[in-house]
């Protein structure tokens, strides 16, 4: 189930008595890890509350086509390109018939026609509902045509007293069949923290000491893990960059603020990799207004910032931690030293005095070194290098 973690599930609910078991099935796939976004027609409503499904969900609950405020929000458009896989559980007879035509009547049928993304079915209905030609015509072409997968239904006592097929499948075997449909990725089931960019430390109001780093690295390991199945928070110094998809960002200036925000996301943090180029030292004093300039030399009394990584890999229950060592010389005696004295698991090492790649760049080379081996990568672009690392991560992590 581990497959569903961080996977953006559409459930469509349609009416019908089995529209109580879809309580339980949004419950088992937010369990299973899943975003999860309900949207109703208005049968559906008169068998099941909006308001459960929101307090099961964590999301509201879509049910108007024209709602002017969801349209101001995650209009249906949107909400079509969001889902990675669209379940309406239970389908009813009727909405079949008005997907198969084609009709764009109510939400949830606008949202199957407008949206690319896999699909599936899950039927509910009387068994000579279910039976009946025109439903089956209807059946044959959704899959043949429409490319929507049907599961089910069970056969069995039904609530009007008949018995035959027309049951909704089962809510945790529902969830089983759509963990299914992703394949088992690298990182399912784990959380990982990255740290991205540089830190600003105040000289004053106005002036600040930092570096050169652009986030690019860290950034793409933020779409890497994501792509490999992984929940991301990606803490990030000042960058100019957009916030890889499905990663929690938090924003942070000096080192300290980078320091804390990390300490407060290590107790679901399984992994931890350490892209940061974070500020060795700090102004001493901090003036509190700018600092006129009256005189041709000014000296500023720097002190040491915390180790952020150093600080994480010393915990007694620390997550798998990654560093990074960014030299200009005798990189991998550096870097081998800094895995030793840091207590890491694993540290990712690039040269960048070198011209066109590094800070800045969309190229690097880098050199994968952990406690049993050290792995060189030609330059290339930081995405691809990126999904190295997260590999390697994924390999030491079995």
């Amino acid at each position: 189930m581990h497959r569903l973690s961080n996977k953006r599930i559409l459930l469509g609910i349609t009416g019908g008595i089995a529209a109580y078991k879809s309580a339980e099935l949004v419950r088992a796939l937010k369990t299973a890890g899943a975003d999860v976004r309900v949207v109703m027609t208005q049968g559906a409503k008169e068998f099941i509350t909006p308001l459960t499904l929101q307090a099961l969900s964590g999301n509201p609950v879509h049910h108007s086509l024209l709602d002017p405020e969801a349209e101001a929000g995650m209009g249906h458009i949107e909400l079509a390109r969001w889902a990675d896989f669209i379940l309406v559980a239970p389908a009813s007879a009727n909405f079949i018939a008005r997907v198969c035509a084609g009709m764009g009547n109510d939400l949830l049928t606008t949202l199957c026609l407008a949206s690319n993304t896999p699909k599936a079915i899950a039927p509910a209905m009387n068994q000579a509902m279910w039976a009946d030609e025109t439903t089956q015509a209807n059946i044959k072409t959704l899959t043949t045509m429409n490319k929507v997968q049907v599961w089910g239904p069970d056969a069995g006592e039904q609530a009007c007293g008949d018995v035959g097929p027309g049951r909704m499948i089962e809510p945790a075997v529902l969830a089983t069949m759509l963990a299914d449909q992703f394949e088992s990725q690298l990182l399912s089931g784990k959380t990982v923290t990255i740290t991205a960019g540089p830190t600003r430390e105040a000289i004053d109001p106005v002036r600040y000491i930092s570096n050169h780093s652009s986030g690019k690295m860290g950034y793409a390991l933020a779409l890497a893990a994501v792509e490999a199945g992984a929940k991301v928070n990606l803490v990030s110094g000042p960058v100019s960059l957009a916030t890889p998809d499905k990663t929690q960002r938090f924003n942070v200036e000096s080192c300290h603020d980078m320091l804390e925000q990390v300490e407060a996301l290590l107790p679901e943090t399984d992994i931890f990799i350490g892209a940061a180029a974070v500020a060795d030292y700090r102004p001493g004093d901090v003036s509190d207004q700018k600092i006129k300039k009256n005189q041709d030399a000014m000296q500023i009394n720097l002190v040491k910032n915390p180790d952020i990584i150093a600080t994480v890999a010393a915990k007694t229950d620390k997550p798998f931690t990654v560093g990074f060592a960014a030299e200009t010389q005798d990189v991998i005696a550096y870097a081998k030293g800094k895995l030793e004295k840091k207590n890491l698991d694993m540290i990712v090492a690039n040269d960048v005095s070198q011209d066109g790649i590094g800070f800045n760049s969309d190229q690097n080379a880098i050199i994968i070194i952990d406690r049993h081996s050290q792995t060189d990568f030609a330059q290339a672009s930081k995405y691809q290098l990126a999904c190295n690392v997260i590999q390697h991560i994924a390999k030491l992590n079995k």
